[in-house]
């Protein structure tokens, strides 16, 4: 367990190094807050959080794109980009937009209410987030290091910031 632990405190604290990182996980962190003091449940206005927290996260990993990686010495153009990396990227921007645009419409495509779950994909925004600006790679003990501490990380908001929260 302490191995993952040490996965999971890189995941956290890389951001946190790098002055770059910091303008793109932050506002994440606080939507993550923020949402933590509202209401539990999918609806409309917790869609538009989901959709301005994915957009703002795929909006930065593209940035850090054409920016390219001063810290690794090398300029990466598209061509050059781990393809899970775009992937992930374009995921996120696709569901983000659906969700935002899902919120202002107050209306779910069929099977879609999950895109109110903010909770959950701010959680998964911070902890890809270091991974998706290639600070970190994408590895199998990473991804088991997100999904182990998933529920611990949401019961300890969820109990934590229970005295806060509103009825």
């Amino acid at each position: 367990m302490s191995y993952y632990t040490s996965i999971f405190w890189d995941l956290i604290h890389t951001p946190f190094q790098h002055i770059e990182l910091i303008w793109g996980i932050v506002p994440l962190y606080f939507a993550l807050l923020v949402n933590e003091l509202n209401s539990a449940k999918a609806n409309f206005c917790t869609a538009i959080q989901t959709g301005f927290s994915f957009i703002w996260a795929a909006a930065q990993w593209l940035y850090l794109y054409s920016k390219g990686h001063p810290h690794l010495g090398i300029q990466v153009e598209p061509r050059m980009a781990v393809p899970i990396n775009l992937f992930v990227t374009f995921l996120v921007l696709a569901l983000g937009a659906v969700a935002l645009f899902s919120g202002l419409r107050h209306r779910f495509p069929k099977y879609g209410s999950f895109l109110g779950q903010t909770r959950f994909g701010n959680y998964f925004m911070i902890a890809i987030y270091p991974i998706q600006a290639h600070y970190l790679v994408w590895t199998w003990d990473r991804l088991a290091a997100i999904a182990v501490f998933a529920v611990p990380v949401w019961l300890l908001l969820h109990f934590g910031l229970m005295p806060l929260r509103k009825g």
